[in-house]
């Protein structure tokens, strides 16, 4: 969310900023708020008037006045009617507070400074790339079509089951998908990430602490009855472990490294990416959460970045680093690299993990602030998170690099071995 305080005293360069993501209008809240706060003032005034005229009746009594005395009914009189006309301002300060929170919840955050400008993601920038040397010297059957041929990957008893867009992992595919948690959690947990294992049942606040909500609604997966959301990302029930609290600044940085199965509706997506393991409703993730001081973030961005980079590398999978540009930018993001793996069948790098800065967008929603010793009052943390990967895009590229020659097998990477025991999926 962005700051109101911020908006009303410099409109121009919010506008200016918001306008290098899109169209976005904040004239309305700058009219909800001139309303608010002369509402506020009204009511100021006339609570300073109640006061008076109780201190004056409090006086008058004390000094032996009656009840049947003119200027003391007349006090009362007014007493009564300021009362009412604070009642009468109340509900409305109510109302325009909830209608400004509403138009903020749906402003995206402001692009840093840094961030490239563009209008899409042609307009993105590559920043780096690594493993040429591991690029597959053939076109390779597509992961999907290798999967079942394998018996690893069976689509059409998972649609038989659920819906379209479901997958099931049989024998040597689920050990391999098992396989890949362990060794993305084993890692992170070296890097330095605390380990947590959240509920994936969340209900709205959560949502809206992260930013889900109200914005990516009918993206989600919502339980009917119950004010439940299935977690899209465990970035939104480990945020939320801290919303609504005060840190401690010797709390901070916090690392948390968190496996969870993710669900999303995926709406509007169609083509090659609805087939295998690119785009479903259900997936694994092994997520990283940071909440840190705000003059830490840029560089814990650059670091949780080559924490999910640190994974590609021992699988030995090609990939590039992309910044993203402003137009192409998550809705809470004010600064956002992409990693991107190398997917041989089709001939493209495709996105594996995606690792943002929110700065205080998403604490300032959530509420999540920090306080330092010395200091009075408190602030905003930033918030930041990536995947460090999701399971089933590297699955897909495993299958698609590491592929035999023939077909009939996949070789197991040499960081997995360990954990599959067999240096050959099958």
């Amino acid at each position: 969310m962005l700051d109101l305080k911020q908006i009303r005293e410099n409109p121009e360069t919010i506008r200016d900023r918001l306008r290098k993501r899109g169209e976005y209008d904040i004239a309305p809240i700058l009219e909800l708020d001139r309303e608010l706060r002369q509402l506020q003032t009204q009511r100021s005034q006339l609570q300073a008037r109640s006061n008076e005229i109780g201190k004056q009746i409090g006086q008058k009594m004390r000094g032996g006045g009656h009840a049947d005395d003119p200027e003391l009914a007349e006090l009362k009189a007014e007493g009564n009617e300021t009362k009412r006309r604070l009642g009468e301002l109340e509900p409305r300060e109510r109302e325009l507070k909830t209608q400004i929170e509403q138009q903020l919840l749906r402003l995206p955050n402001l692009p840093s400074e840094t961030t490239p400008v563009g209008e899409d993601e042609t307009d993105n920038v590559e920043i780096r790339r690594w493993g040429d040397e591991y690029l597959p010297q053939k076109t390779s059957i597509p992961h999907w079509e290798l999967g079942e041929k394998l018996g690893i990957l069976d689509i059409e008893r998972a649609v038989k089951v659920s819906r379209s867009r479901f997958v099931a992992l049989v024998g040597a595919g689920a050990a391999l998908e098992r396989a890949l948690i362990s060794f993305m959690l084993d890692r992170q947990i070296q890097a330095g990430y605390l380990e947590v294992m959240p509920p994936i049942l969340i209900n709205s606040d959560s949502m809206v602490g992260t930013s889900q909500l109200p914005k990516f609604a009918e993206e989600s997966f919502h339980i009917e009855g119950d004010d439940l959301w299935m977690a899209p990302t465990a970035e939104v029930p480990v945020t939320n472990l801290y919303r609504d609290e005060i840190l401690n600044a010797d709390e901070l940085p916090i690392y948390h490294c968190s496996y969870t199965p993710c669900f999303r509706r995926e709406a509007g997506s169609y083509g090659q990416d609805t087939r295998g393991l690119i785009r479903v409703h259900q997936f694994n993730k092994v997520e990283l959460v940071k909440i840190v001081p705000p003059e830490n973030s840029a560089a814990e961005h650059e670091s949780l970045v080559q924490d999910a980079e640190a994974i590609l590398k021992e699988l030995q999978l090609p990939y590039r680093v992309m910044e993203l540009c402003t137009g192409d930018l998550g809705f809470g993001a004010a600064k956002c690299y992409d990693l991107e793996v190398w997917m041989p069948s089709s001939e493209q790098y495709r996105e594996i993990s995606s690792c943002s800065n929110f700065g205080d967008f998403q604490a300032r929603r959530a509420n999540i602030r920090m306080k330092e010793p010395g200091k009075k009052g408190t602030r905003f943390a930033h918030t930041l998170n990536g995947s460090g990967l999701a399971i089933g895009r590297t699955m897909a590229a495993i299958l698609e690099n590491y592929q035999q020659a023939d077909g009939k097998n996949v070789r197991i990477p040499d960081a997995l071995q360990p954990y599959l025991h067999r240096e050959f999926l099958l």
